[in-house]
């Protein structure tokens, strides 16, 4: 009999012991899973979420402080059947009254067995759910009270017990730190796409013709990128467009877009050489005097020519131009697309040549709006083109807006759009 009471207390040992390793896997996990957020409110959204996870709670909610640390700027929750939620928001969210109100004033571990017959209890708005049990942790960024993390009613029907509130505050903790993380990226993202659109163009005055463009930087956050565009306006109403796309996500990627953007502008205005000539003069010019990225570009010049216009480009391995009429018929300007600049600088430069009817519309981009790897690049060619021709009344600037909100990438890659449209009949 001793020996059988033995063995069973060896074997509650082990279950707990078994227990205590899966919580701590799980609230690894559930650190690691937080810390791939790069969006506050899908770090916010995460730690409620995972936060539930880890102690089987059914509802959960974090709720942020305002400046004066004294009553809750954003309630996050989850958990809420649609019913449920649609009669809490029309209650009002909480404000931190009561027993929320006591964890902001008092920012320690709070684990409540029976929430109304807690002291500071002020009762529940009309349509909040029934609830409870109650563990509230403090959550801090910097030494400062954030928000607080709260979780009610636990699956089982049992309260909260001393390990729920033990892996709550480690995963409190780890939130901090996910929060201020994102913060600091927020901040990077901001200053990367700052200094991008900087050394981009403001658009001039193309008339006759109409153009927009538009620059949306990479998903990922910190990244600066290559992608660039310009139009410069040429004597006898000739327009030179140029877009591009430096390799790489960094600081020297984007000081070989500024470079390569500046030396193609001062070249463009010999309207004497095609823009093949033109692309093989800036590929030299590049080779020697910097050690430049390799760069995927398309030069255009359009031209009058009754009763339209002329386009005349050459391409450096970029991605074709559409082509888009004034009755919405869409086509890709399919051409020999030549080498990228900073390949082999002895290979010819193709020109092409293609008739533009009026009110016509070219749109240059960048393969940042089009690249998925889970798509085909034929797949996504043609979505972009069914896009167009949807969008294609739209003026130019709503036109290139629509073209980005609803781009069929993945959005890992910065991308730039820029849209010239001739003058209508």
């Amino acid at each position: 009999m001793r020996l059988r009471s033995e063995l069973g207390r060896i074997d509650d040992q082990l279950r707990s012991l078994l227990s205590s390793m899966d919580r701590l896997q799980g609230l690894l996990d559930a650190v690691v899973a937080i810390s791939r957020e790069v969006e506050l409110p899908a770090v916010l959204h995460r730690i409620v979420t995972t936060a539930m996870d880890l102690v089987g709670a059914r509802y959960g909610a974090l709720g942020v402080l305002d400046e004066s640390a004294e009553r809750l700027e954003q309630f996050i929750a989850a958990g809420l059947s649609d019913p449920e939620r649609d009669a809490l928001t029309k209650a009002g969210l909480p404000r931190g009254l009561g027993v929320l109100g006591h964890l902001i004033r008092y920012p320690e571990p709070l684990r409540i067995d029976d929430i109304q017959s807690h002291p500071a209890s002020a009762g529940f708005p009309a349509g909040h759910p029934y609830m409870r049990t109650l563990l509230g942790v403090a959550i801090t960024v910097r030494g400062e009270i954030y928000g607080d993390l709260y979780l009610s009613e636990r699956h089982d029907g049992q309260p909260f017990d001393v390990h729920d509130e033990n892996v709550v505050i480690a995963l409190a903790s780890a939130a901090g730190i996910a929060i201020e993380n994102v913060r600091l990226f927020e901040r990077i993202r901001v200053g990367a796409e700052q200094f991008q659109r900087l050394l981009l163009p403001t658009l001039p005055d193309l008339r006759p013709f109409t153009a927009a463009a538009i620059y949306r930087p990479a998903a990922e956050p910190s990244q600066l990128g290559g992608d660039w565009y310009d139009a410069i306006p040429l004597p006898d109403d000739v327009v030179a467009v140029v877009i591009g796309d430096v390799g790489g996500h960094d600081l020297h990627a984007a000081a070989t877009m500024a470079a390569t953007r500046n030396m193609m502008r001062a070249l463009v205005f010999d309207q004497s050489s095609p823009p093949g000539a033109v692309l093989a003069q800036l590929d030299q010019t590049l080779e020697t005097v910097s050690n430049s990225r390799v760069t995927t570009t398309t030069l255009a010049r359009i031209e009058p020519q009754a009763p339209g216009w002329r386009l005349r480009w050459s391409t450096a391995g970029h991605v074709p131009p559409l082509l888009v009429t004034r009755e919405r018929h869409v086509v890709y300007l399919l051409a020999e697309p030549g080498l990228p600049l900073g390949v082999d600088t002895s290979q010819p430069r193709p020109d092409h040549s293609r008739f533009l009817p009026p009110g016509a519309t070219v749109v240059f981009f960048t393969d940042g709006l089009i690249e998925h790897p889970a798509h085909p690049i034929d797949e996504s060619l043609n979505e972009l083109a069914a896009l167009a021709a949807v969008h294609a009344a739209l003026p130019l600037p709503e036109f290139v807006s629509a073209l980005a909100d609803h781009h069929p990438s993945d959005g890992h890659d910065d991308m730039a759009i820029l849209a010239l449209r001739t003058p209508p009949p």
